[in-house]
């Protein structure tokens, strides 16, 4: 099976939930929750993709760098290349239904950790998603993250202990849902969280605790006074406020800010090897992708997901020989171009 194959299977059995694009940019699902599209105009999806689009690269090739090293160590654990799966929840409900939320989810985990990497699984409105998501990971030996939605704090530290039972080795939370629609659909109380309540999540734990949805430079500061290991530098995939800047537009004056305090991730329009090189290189120490995994998924099950990360691996690796770096430590923002 080829990845073009992959696609053309995706196609149909997507059956016009998602479009699979040629590029996932948002133009063609603008609007549609359920569904695969940014909320309302689509601008903030679209704005994902627009501003990693703008950041150049500086071509490099007079140097020793010839096999760099992709690889690294997050949270304990050693990974092929800095890309998560992100959690992309609510098959059913958002994709037609063809496929279970088992065996999308169990795809995505078996693809996952066969292409070295790991997993992000969600929460969702119907309490058996975070289960069904939950109990895939602890199959796999625990090897994955589950991201709660931001209920009430004793709901969230209840599903933390759940979490643990299943011997994962990271959790968090996505306060970026704090007002989605899909949620509100269902009648599930969602909302944003004080600092008081992060810290109190944060000490209900002894696992790294990663907070999922900060955009500007003051929220990134309050994150890390409440304790968190890691944040996420995303919009929700522009599914839960119109009308935001793009991740990467945003992700340098946080990292000024937090670099080197917590770990920096990034999600947002992220499409290629050459994509994740570009976050990199903007201040992200690691990125989840989101949307591309499930045509993936849909249309390769575990096979497809392990051969778009073999594919993302490969392209990675091509940029940063051509941009002079031998390891992710080497990335910079001496390989933008400045024009």
């Amino acid at each position: 099976m080829n990845y073009s194959e992959i696609l053309e299977n995706a196609r149909t059995n997507l059956n016009g939930s998602c479009r699979v694009c040629p590029v996932c940019n948002g133009k063609a699902c603008t609007g549609e929750i359920p569904g695969m599209g940014g909320k309302g105009t689509g601008e903030s999806f679209f704005e994902n993709v627009e501003a990693l689009k703008r950041y150049k690269l500086n071509m490099r090739v007079l140097h020793s760098c010839k096999d760099p090293d992709t690889s690294i160590r997050l949270f304990g654990k050693k990974m092929r290349i800095p890309v998560f799966a992100a959690p992309v929840a609510g098959t059913a409900f958002n994709l037609g239904g063809k496929f279970t939320e088992e065996e999308y989810i169990s795809w995505i985990t078996k693809g996952s950790l066969e292409g070295g990497i790991y997993p992000m699984v969600g929460d969702g409105a119907h309490d058996a998603l975070f289960v069904i998501n939950l109990k895939e990971l602890q199959n796999a030996g625990g090897n994955g993250i589950p991201i709660i939605k931001p209920w009430e704090n004793e709901r969230v530290i209840e599903k933390i202990r759940m979490a643990e039972t299943a011997e994962v080795f990271a959790v968090g939370m996505d306060i970026d849902a704090a007002g989605l629609i899909t949620l509100a659909l269902h009648g599930k109380p969602v909302g944003p969280k004080s600092v008081e309540d992060i810290r109190q999540i944060c000490r209900s734990t002894e696992l790294p605790f990663i907070l999922k949805g900060i955009m500007t430079p003051d929220e990134a500061e309050l994150a890390v006074e409440a304790g968190v290991a890691a944040i996420v530098v995303s919009n929700h995939g522009g599914r839960a406020l119109d009308h935001t800047p793009g991740v990467a537009d945003v992700l340098p004056e946080i990292a000024k800010k937090v670099k080197g305090k917590i770990a920096i991730l990034a999600d947002g329009g992220i499409r290629s090897g050459v994509d994740v090189l570009k976050m990199l290189a903007l201040g992200a120490d690691a990125v989840l992708i989101g949307r591309p995994f499930v045509p993936a998924a849909f249309g390769g099950q575990s096979e497809g997901v392990k051969i778009y990360i073999d594919n993302i691996a490969a392209d990675l690796k091509s940029a940063m020989i051509l941009t002079g770096c031998n390891s992710i430590g080497d990335i910079s923002s001496r390989i933008l171009f400045e024009g």
